[in-house]
């Protein structure tokens, strides 16, 4: 026999204590009987005391209290074993890590607030396979596709503006990128999740989308920014902010149109980041999960333990019957 919570049994060693209660309370009793009435009367209102009886009726109460401690540690004995699914979505998610992504037209910048919407979509997906890309003038895959969210959140936190040194946005290599991280050969819907400001500087980005489509995979965007834009910071370690050779300030906007274009080639769909942080969250339940079909991804048996708490339960109920149809006292034989 096993028990699914073993701590629980901790609390038998209040049995000594419960008794101590028991027998203190039987004395507390006696004496405030006897503070009403003499012993000789007392025997002639209610009766013999019969000790054997009320020892019974103690153990009883300690079995039933001891019962109920077993029937909450989750006793199990016998198995069976059971087949478990796990199905899912492979979701790659390419993340723009360009010096534009510093901009602070969103709290407290395009990057940091895309970092916090993956975390919070990492905590509602419902078992799907996720992967990791970052990019900008360059794509690298950070993280395989994983089951092991935890992993996954540790390269999420390691993006930085400075973890690509090759300067640009190229959206059509990181959708290029995430296209070659999947395996083709699985039956399960793949999706790309590219966050992005939508600034395209190498133009690539509608014909990976074609490519994306022929594949059978869907392209959900998600765009960090305000279309209004906001200046780009100087960098790591200087203050103030990009000038262009005119000594104008460079100003990074949202480039919605073209995400727009590139999430309808694929049948996917696009979001802006507004002022939450459940926009992903939406998108994943009305977007992804609406457009795909969820297909096994893992298969494996577990072994199941019988629950058995409720013959302990049962057996506590017929104490606590049987204590309470006991009398303690003898009832005095009437004269005719």
């Amino acid at each position: 026999m096993t028990f699914a919570n073993l701590w629980i049994l901790h609390f038998l060693w209040f049995l000594p204590l419960v008794t101590i209660v028991l027998v203190v309370y039987s004395r507390q009793k006696k004496k405030a009987m006897e503070r009403f009435a003499d012993r000789e009367l007392l025997f002639r209102l209610t009766g013999e005391v019969q000790k054997g009886k009320r020892i019974l009726k103690v153990f009883l109460l300690l079995g039933t209290f001891g019962l109920m401690v077993l029937a909450l540690a989750g006793p199990r004995w016998g198995s069976h074993f059971q087949e478990v699914r796990q199905k899912g979505v492979d979701v790659m998610i390419a993340v723009d890590v360009s010096p534009s992504m510093l901009v602070e037209d969103v709290k407290p910048n395009r990057l940091e607030r895309a970092r916090r919407e993956i975390i919070d979509f990492l905590k509602i997906i419902q078992g799907d396979r996720v992967g990791l890309v970052a990019f900008s003038g360059a794509a690298f895959i950070q993280c395989p596709l994983t089951l092991d969210y935890a992993a996954l959140e540790m390269f999420l936190n390691a993006l930085q503006p400075d973890l690509i040194p090759v300067p640009g946005t190229d959206l059509g290599e990181a959708i290029k990128i995430a296209l070659s991280s999947f395996d083709f050969k699985a039956e399960t819907d793949k999706v790309i999740l590219l966050i992005t400001d939508g600034e395209d500087n190498e133009g690539q980005g509608f014909i990976a989308a074609r490519e994306a489509k022929e594949k059978g995979i869907k392209i959900f965007v998600f765009g960090m920014g305000e279309t209004s834009g906001g200046p780009v910071p100087a960098g790591e370690g200087k203050v103030g902010f990009k000038k262009d050779k005119y000594g104008k300030l460079i100003l990074s906007k949202l480039e919605e149109d073209d995400l727009k274009k590139i999430a309808s080639i694929t049948g996917g769909a696009y979001v802006r980041s507004v002022a939450g942080d459940l926009d992903l969250d939406l998108l994943y339940f009305e977007g992804i999960r609406s457009l795909t079909d969820a297909k096994t991804l893992k298969s494996r048996k577990i072994r199941v333990f019988e629950e058995r708490f409720m013959f302990f339960v049962l057996a506590a109920f017929m104490f606590l019957l049987l204590e309470g149809s006991i009398s303690e006292r003898k009832s005095l034989e009437r004269p005719s």
